[in-house]
């Protein structure tokens, strides 16, 4: 929306009024529904812990070498961006550079997907760039785009092969479909699933219903996903009790433990709200990383 507002200066009003009818919309059937206060909890009290505490140790080294990472990687865009905006400077396209900085810069975590905010205006002033020089530096740009050939090349080849690497990466993946596998040979039309951990792509393999209106384990543990496989200090306590109490009140089919292999200090077993719920539950298989519960008393494919 800055963005935005930024090239369209001053002729901003339709703009603002764009972006207003749907989010009053929005706003209006969160409260109609009674979901506002959730609604405020969820996108914008834990986004604000969670983007206020990083789990880098040092995150302004860390955000120092990926955006050198970053740079060299994309040292053929930065070069042809730079030659644009030398022959004719324009202030917008810094500032929309600058916000897409920020943004990836946000939370201290320097991910590599929160880059991608830097894309559209980089590739637009590339573009430019590229067009405008003489032919020797557009040579000189193009083998710049070896780094990114060399780097995966190889994984594009092997992927258009359809072979299967065994990639780190994916290794979370795979395991949660052979876990999808092994539930999906048990369940029922008609049966419910809860997954403990932050894997999402269970209840897509499985394509079975949730059990709670928790997906995933963060609001019960306080502990953020992208640290929670090593690391167990709660970023947010208030209401992590309340949330477990809400869980034990359910009744899910089967569950999915995908964190306590990983991380024994965050296992369900280990908080007390839970305790007496999990004794209706049996284990009946597990894969590398996740261990799969049944619902005593449950007959298999009803």
């Amino acid at each position: 929306l800055a963005a935005c507002a930024l090239f369209l200066w001053p002729s901003i009003l339709p703009l603002a009024v764009g972006f207003s009818l749907p989010v009053i919309v929005a706003i209006a059937a969160l409260i109609g529904t009674g979901a506002w206060s959730s609604y405020v909890d969820q996108v914008w009290t834990w986004p604000s812990i969670y983007a206020g505490s990083s789990h880098v140790a040092d995150p302004l080294r860390n955000g120092l070498i990926r955006t050198l990472n970053w740079s060299g990687f994309h040292a053929a865009l930065l070069g042809a961006s730079a030659c644009a905006f030398w022959r004719n400077p324009r202030w917008r396209w810094a500032v929309w550079t600058g916000l897409a900085f920020v943004g990836a810069a946000m939370g201290a975590r320097f991910f590599p997907r929160y880059f991608f905010l830097l894309l559209p205006p980089l590739v637009l002033l590339a573009a430019q760039g590229f067009a405008g020089m003489r032919m020797r530096w557009r040579l000189a740009l193009a083998l710049l785009l070896l780094i990114p050939l060399v780097r995966f090349g190889p994984r594009y080849i092997i992927l258009a092969l359809n072979h299967d690497p065994a990639w780190p990466d994916l290794a979370m993946d795979r395991d949660s479909f052979n876990a999808a596998q092994q539930i999906r040979a048990m369940a029922g039309p008609n049966d419910t699933l809860y997954v403990w951990g932050y894997r999402p792509d269970i209840f897509v393999y499985t394509g079975m219903r949730a059990a709670s209106r928790y997906l995933d384990s963060q609001a019960m543990t306080g502990v953020p996903a992208d640290r929670h496989l090593t690391q167990s200090t709660p970023v947010r306590v208030g209401t992590t009790a309340e949330a477990r109490r809400e869980l034990a009140d359910s009744q899910p089919d089967f569950i999915a433990d995908g964190l306590s292999l990983y991380n024994p200090q965050l296992a369900m077993q280990s908080y007390p709200e839970l305790r007496e719920w999990l004794t209706h539950y049996q284990e009946f298989a597990r894969t590398r990383n996740t261990i799969l519960y049944l619902r005593v008393g449950r007959r298999a494919n009803r």
